[in-house]
Order: C-alpha cells, then sequence, then structure tokens
C-alpha cells in the first residue's frame, strides 16, 4: 500500500486528468488496485477525507454515489485558516532545543530518516521520577491554571465554563484538523443545531463530536480516569460516523495505520499496540502532577496512534482529564494553528523530541488561561436547565437502564419519574423533552456518563 502523502499525491493526478467526476472505485482502478478490498477501501477513503478537509478536492453526491473532483475555488480567508506557521512560532519563547529540532523537521521529507515505533520512549518514562516538565514550569502553569485554593467536587469549574468550554475546545481541536468552520458558525452549531452552509457534513458531525465528548467529561468528572473505559468512550464519542468502520470506533486498532507528512511508521503489531496502550494507562494514571499528566498524554497518545483514526483529537481531550478532575483552567488550543501543531508533533514521531511540543504547550496554556481568567471574572450562575438537574436527569436514566424497563413502557416511566422531581410545569415539561432525547440518543460509546456498565446496558438494549 502507498505512503498516504503518496496515495494523496495519486489522486489528485488522476483526478486533473478526468474532466468528469470520479468515485472511489474509479480511483482505485486507475491505480490498479482492488476496490472490493476493506483495507484499500478504508485508505482511500482516509486520502479523500484529508484532501477534502485541505481543500484540494470537492467532493458531491452521497454515499456509493459520491464523486470527486479537483477544487478549482480559491480557498477563502476564515477565522477557522490557521495562520502561517512562522508568524505563530515568532510569538512563541523557543528553547535551544526547540529551536534545533525545528530546523531538523523543517527539512523536506526525503532529507528525514524513516523510523518505527520505539517502545523504550514509553517503556523508560518512570511516573513521578522521570518529567517532560521542569518544576519550575510545573509550578509556573500552577500559577496560570488555579482558580481559587478551597476544595470542590471534581469538574466544578469546568461546569462554571461550560458552555464557553464546549465552544472553544470543539472549535480548536476541530480546527486543528483542517476544520473550517468559524468560531461563531461553530458556536451556532453546537448552540442552535445550525449547520452553515456551503460546509461539509464531516466538519459539523466533527464539532458535534467534540462537544458529545467534553460533555462526558464535565458530566462524569468524578469517574473518569486513564483507563481503558475512559480513553476508548472518548474516542468512540469523537470518531462517531466519521470513520469507515463503524465498529472500529472506541476499539484498539488491528491494522497498520499511516501519517500523512511524517516518516514515523507506527505499530503494525496488534498485539503489541494493545500491550503499549496499557502501559500507557497504567503510567498516566499514576503520575501526580496534573500538569504533567496533561502533557504525557498528549505526548504518549499521540505517538501511540492507538485507534484507525481521530488519535490526535483524543489526545487532546483526554488530556484535560487532570485539569477538569483538579478544577484547573482548561487547555482550549487557543490561538494554536494547525502547521505549528503538526510540526511540534513531527519532533515526538520522528525523534521522540518534546522540546518543541514543550515550548509551544507552555504558550498554549498561558493563551488558554487568558481566555478563562476573562470570562471569570464576569461569570454568572450557569441557566442551562440540563446544567441544573444533571444529577436529576443521571440518576433518572441509570434507573431506566438498570432496572430493565421495557421499550415501550420508558415514556411512562419518565412521566412518572419527572412527576415526583415537583418540578414547576415549565421545567418538567422541558426536562421530560430533554430526558427523552438523553434515551434515545443513548448508545454503547457515552453510557461512561451515567455510570451504566456495558453489561447493563446490553441487558436493557436486549429487551427491546
Amino acid at each position: 500500500m502507498a505512503r498516504a502523502s503518496e496515495l494523496e499525491s495519486r489522486i489528485l493526478e488522476i483526478l486533473e486528468k478526468q474532466t468528469e467526476g470520479q468515485k472511489i472505485t474509479d480511483l482505485a482502478t486507475a491505480m490498479d488496485m482492488n476496490a472490493e478490498d476493506a483495507a484499500v477501501r478504508r485508505s482511500l477513503q482516509r486520502a479523500l477525507k484529508s484532501l477534502e478537509a485541505k481543500k484540494k478536492i470537492e467532493p458531491k453526491g452521497q454515499a456509493r454515489a459520491r464523486i470527486y473532483f479537483v477544487s478549482k475555488k480559491p480557498t477563502a480567508k476564515t477565522q477557522a485558516e490557521p495562520k502561517d506557521v512562522t508568524s505563530v512560532l515568532k510569538d512563541i519563547k523557543l528553547s535551544k532545543d526547540g529551536e534545533k529540532l525545528l530546523k531538523h523537521i523543517s527539512q523536506p521529507i526525503t532529507k528525514r530518516d524513516p523510523v518505527g515505533y520505539n517502545q523504550k520512549f514509553l517503556e523508560s518514562y518512570i511516573p513521578n521520577k522521570s518529567s517532560f516538565l521542569s518544576p519550575e514550569q510545573k509550578d509556573e502553569l500552577l500559577v496560570l491554571g488555579q482558580v481559587e485554593p478551597s476544595q470542590k467536587p471534581a469538574g466544578t469549574y469546568a461546569r462554571d465554563i461550560y458552555q464557553r468550554l464546549i465552544i472553544d475546545l470543539s472549535w480548536n481541536s476541530s480546527r486543528l484538523e483542517g476544520n473550517t468552520y468559524s468560531l461563531l458558525e461553530t458556536k451556532r452549531l453546537i448552540e442552535l443545531g445550525e449547520a452553515a452552509d456551503g460546509k461539509n457534513a464531516t466538519e459539523a458531525q466533527m464539532i458535534l463530536n467534540h462537544k458529545a465528548a467534553i460533555e462526558f467529561l464535565i458530566d462524569s468528572a468524578v469517574e473518569i480516569d486513564f483507563d481503558r473505559l475512559t480513553i476508548c468512550n472518548i474516542h468512540a464519542l469523537l470518531s462517531d460516523n466519521l470513520l469507515g468502520d463503524p465498529s472500529a470506533s472506541g476499539k484498539v486498532r488491528e491494522r497498520a495505520v499511516q501519517i500523512s507528512g511524517s516518516t514515523y511508521l507506527p505499530i503494525d503489531n496488534p498485539h503489541l499496540l494493545g500491550v503499549m496502550f496499557e502501559l500507557f494507562l497504567k503510567k498516566a494514571k499514576q503520575i501526580e502532577n496534573p500538569f504533567e499528566q496533561c502533557f504525557f498524554t498528549l505526548v504518549h497518545l499521540s505517538y501511540l496512534q492507538t485507534f484507525e483514526d481521530v488519535n490526535k483529537r483524543t489526545s487532546r481531550i483526554s488530556a484535560n482529564i487532570p485539569l477538569i478532575k483538579k478544577n484547573l483552567k482548561p487547555l482550549a488550543f487557543v490561538d494554536v494553528d494547525q502547521d505549528t501543531y503538526l510540526k511540534a508533533l513531527l519532533g515526538i514521531y520522528e525523534k521522540n523530541d518534546v522540546s518543541l511540543f514543550r515550548d509551544l504547550f507552555m504558550w498554549a496554556y498561558k493563551r488558554s488561561t487568558q481566555r478563562y481568567s476573562a470570562i471569570q471574572q464576569s461569570l454568572g450562575e450557569p441557566n442551562l436547565l440540563k446544567l441544573k438537574y444533571r444529577s436529576k436527569i443521571q440518576e433518572i436514566i441509570q434507573a431506566i437502564v438498570k432496572g430493565k424497563t421495557p421499550g415501550k413502557q420508558v415514556p411512562h416511566m419518565l412521566s412518572n419519574l419527572v412527576e415526583k422531581l415537583k418540578l414547576d410545569t415549565d421545567d418538567s415539561k422541558k426536562i421530560l423533552e430533554i430526558l427523552e432525547l438523553e434515551i434515545t440518543s443513548l448508545h454503547e460509546g457515552n453510557i461512561a456518563r451515567y455510570q451504566i456498565r456495558p453489561s447493563e446496558f446490553k441487558a436493557w438494549t436486549d429487551l427491546k
């Protein structure tokens, strides 16, 4: 199978020679590939998705009738367009090691040696003895991130800035994947459910998936941890309806993957990948400092490439676990552009050198905390009904699922349980609507937010 970058180049070359749109089967035939082979089809789908995100091709039609053309339209600059990498790096105080690494990974890919996964990079890290961040950096981050000295339940601060956090983190993390939604368009999509005109459905799905994953972290702040269930559920939420194979969502991959633009070749042995993923979880869970834990997650979850796709998004959302649990200001990747982020990751992928990524991390966290410090000064009480009654909503959904309420009896049971809350008529009606929506949206990828075990969910769904 061709490397991802080569595959994209070959697809563009074919499309440029054609006056009519090409189906995925046409492209496979032109490249002497078997379109019926599942691995081939997934590789082509990923390459097409990447080219579409880069605005190099334009799709038309749906499903198997979907055809592709070379993009003829100039890409208009929008709020979501990444800045030039050099202009952003000028704002970041690079260390000497970071400058040296930047010079190396800025070379053409043909001048950088191919490398495979280095097990020792993770194995040699000893939690609370090894450290990517210096004591001074940890102290600086604590000063920036601390909200108040008093102890409050996990997730309290994240719930206070709930709506702002969901919009900021969903937009910024999606933008780092080439998503072209502006901040305002993201806000309207999240708050009103209105997709932007002229945007493809994949971009809207990506943002809404971020919203679901962040809600999961906030709603389950007390229970979440660096364990398989949490990380896989985060991936399942982020990858919902975006993977060629739906069963790959929330599942450790069993096939090889490639990284476009890099000489790094991730693990292709499923057994070894599973072993290293468990080792990552074990070490991440043992780290005591929340900022070291955050940075360790960004580094190793990205490097490991645990899933078939959506790995960087999973690392960014998962990295906020210790910050949310400790009521520290979140890392929302404010003002970080795609090119800078990818260059910093290349240093990890190809050299196991975190210096450039660490420089970016320190700068990015400062930018994020400045945003939330401003919000905190004018913060009022959250006015979302779902937040106000979130514990009651959780209890009712638990009662429905764990009590094995048959599908036909769910509406009646919901009405009875809401009536017992003794709310005013208007709130009762709205809460009932929320519960009906939550029940219809319940699936194995989001059950963690309600503290429902997979076996309990299966027992309930088997009744239907």
